[in-house]
């Protein structure tokens, strides 16, 4: 199936984001990587940037929530599927060079209090990341305030474990801080 305009929009925006984040991200650098004219941008994007990184951010989550979902319907321990996913992530990051980072995070860490449509979008993709890693400890039997609690935790080791990869140069932060999330989950009934 080929991709329309607006899809290569987005997701160069998406693969700009992050290697190179959204402020280091032009007009002129999607136009080029989505082989699009730039009057498209502006049909597809009439609110310009702010709407092109709300797009990729939805996509970048879209992307990652179906990873995870694969990840922990399979009949697996979640908490097993969720290390291997994790240690796939981290192999990626090393494989790019530490030059990739979680596009969510990259944005996050960009924005300013006025970049308010990029924080909700923002703070409605960390809800449904979270989301699927809480169904997913639930079907196992965990509570629902359990798994949310866990969730979080898992979330928030690995946003921190990354950053600290990416800027070390090398994954142990990224495996470290993610494993000892997880096995103190396991240890806890």
């Amino acid at each position: 199936m080929t991709s329309t305009t607006r899809e290569r929009i987005v997701r160069a925006m998406s693969a700009s984001i992050q290697a190179r984040g959204m402020n280091a991200t032009g007009l002129n650098d999607l136009v080029r990587d989505a082989a699009a004219p730039k009057g498209v941008l502006y049909h597809h994007f009439p609110g310009g940037k702010v709407q092109i990184t709300i797009a990729a951010i939805d996509d970048s989550v879209d992307r990652l929530e179906s990873r995870l979902e694969r990840a922990t319907e399979r009949g697996d321990d979640v908490l097993d599927a969720l290390t291997m996913w994790l240690e796939r992530a981290a192999a990626a990051l090393r494989e790019s060079s530490f030059a990739l980072g979680c596009p969510l995070a990259t944005v996050a860490l960009e924005t300013t209090p006025d970049d308010r449509d990029i924080r909700v979008a923002l703070d409605a993709a960390f809800v449904r990341l979270r989301g699927v890693i809480a169904a997913g400890l639930q079907r196992e039997g965990r509570t629902a305030h359990d798994a949310d609690r866990m969730a979080f935790a898992i979330v928030a080791a690995y946003e921190g474990g990354l950053l600290q990869a990416r800027v070390a140069g090398q994954i142990e932060p990224m495996i470290d801080a993610c494993r000892f999330v997880l096995d103190l989950m396991r240890a806890r009934p």
